[in-house]
């Protein structure tokens, strides 16, 4: 095999990353765009598992799942029906997809369709819930069931309608652009993009709407949810860092997802290959009444933002993110400032003000990672260790070193360094 030039390779996968084009273009149900899903599947977040080895938010988030779904009637079927081996499970990477925190999409969930205009290829994310018991961090209660039908039955469709009626869809590329530019990261602080997003969305929302107290309801439930634009912008992050993959002889990080167990990486020049370890313990603050000790695993496919430059990588775009995560706004510049040092190139598109408009650090390089010692910074979400309870806190989580160093291992036995 021939020596590949990895700058060469990395500085195209990046290219690609960076040229890439997502246009959230519609809103469909899972099984009718997801490629492989079927109704006894469940997509969730992260690396491969089984129900074994899940944590309790995702076990949690997978029972209710079954129960939307009208297979399980309660907690006890859907438990049954799991140790039977009537569900099959996969990540929503393996499928183009990505869901936050446990990430379970189902067969008849809405799902946000995202399209890479310069390299035609698509992505999907469910649609968030916002705050307090959701199913994402593994609450099944009534209620819940109850929220996420009336998201599938009425915000789905209106939301689907109001983007058909936008002639060339909603670009998020240059919505995190400009979202960075008014303190957001892209990730744990999203409440400038999610108001330009609702903005976009509201007067069509109100014009297509069949009942105005139902435009009320659902643009009360979108202005109230300062995440509601993080599901498009994963699956909009997942399309970028989708167009890096599969450059032969890359070492850039075009993957990087937690399941509640394990955290996994892809590299673009090692195909499918996951390469996992355990997830770590996020640092950060709680919400009053909670400890550490409450604390589960890191969890969800929300670090593809991370993957591609923004999330931890832009948190000096963020200073205010550290009210929430823990720090100050000094150590919020740090923490951008030392990710320079383990990627390939700085963001065309993504800058931020307070480094003189700088791009964000873009492109993980396995090789500096393992070179320097210094693993991505994520910011990041805390789910209870239990099932049902819900977030819990927020704070900052790095990923174990072993995922880099045994990725960098099969990448010099592959290409012939070893």
């Amino acid at each position: 095999m021939t020596t590949p030039n990895i700058d060469q390779a990395n500085s195209a996968a990046v290219e690609r990353m960076m040229s890439a084009r997502p246009i959230l273009t519609g809103v469909a149900t899972a099984r009718d765009v997801i490629p492989g899903m079927k109704d006894n599947l469940l997509l969730h977040a992260g690396p491969p598992i089984e129900w074994e080895q899940m944590s309790g938010p995702m076990r949690g988030a997978v029972i209710g799942g079954l129960i939307f779904e009208g297979m399980a009637k309660d907690e006890a079927v859907a438990v049954s029906m799991l140790k039977a081996g009537e569900i099959e499970f996969s990540p929503c990477h393996e499928h183009g997809s990505v869901g936050p925190m446990a990430g379970i999409t189902t067969a008849s969930m809405k799902v946000y369709v995202v399209e890479n205009i310069t390299h035609g290829n698509k992505a999907f994310s469910n649609l968030n819930e916002g705050y307090g018991k959701v199913l994402r961090y593994g609450a099944y209660s009534q209620e819940v069931i109850e929220k996420l039908r009336w998201m599938n039955n009425v915000v789905g469709p209106l939301l689907a309608d109001a983007l058909e009626a936008i002639e060339n869809g909603i670009d998020i590329r240059a919505l995190l652009a400009e979202s960075l530019h008014m303190g957001d990261e892209g990730h744990n602080r999203n409440k400038a993009g999610s108001t330009l997003f609702a903005a976009k969305l509201a007067p069509l929302i109100a014009q297509l709407a069949k009942e105005k107290s139902v435009a009320a309801e659902v643009l009360q439930f979108l202005g109230n949810n300062a995440l509601s634009v993080l599901n498009p912008v994963m699956a909009a992050c997942k399309a970028m860092a989708d167009a890096g993959h599969g450059v032969e002889g890359s070492t850039v990080m075009t993957v990087m997802a937690r399941n509640g167990t394990e955290l996994g990486i892809r590299v673009s020049g090692l195909g499918a290959h996951w390469f996992t370890g355990p997830v770590g313990q996020p640092d950060g603050l709680y919400f009053p009444g909670f400890t550490a000790d409450d604390a589960s695993g890191d969890i969800g496919d929300s670090t593809i933002t991370e993957t591609v430059g923004i999330g931890g990588f832009a948190m000096a775009a963020a200073p205010a993110i550290v009210t929430f995560v823990s720090g100050t706004p000094h150590d919020a510049i740090n923490a951008t400032l030392e990710m320079y040092e383990i990627t390939v190139a700085e963001h065309e598109h993504f800058t931020i003000p307070a480094l003189d408009f700088r791009g964000t650090p873009t492109g993980v390089d396995i090789r500096k990672v393992v070179e320097l010692g210094i693993t991505p910074r994520i910011n990041t979400g805390i789910a209870h260790r239990d099932a049902g309870v819900g977030q819990v806190g927020a704070g900052l989580v790095r990923p174990p070193m072993n995922v880099f160093e045994e990725a960098l291992v099969a990448y010099a036995e592959k290409y012939g360094f070893a």
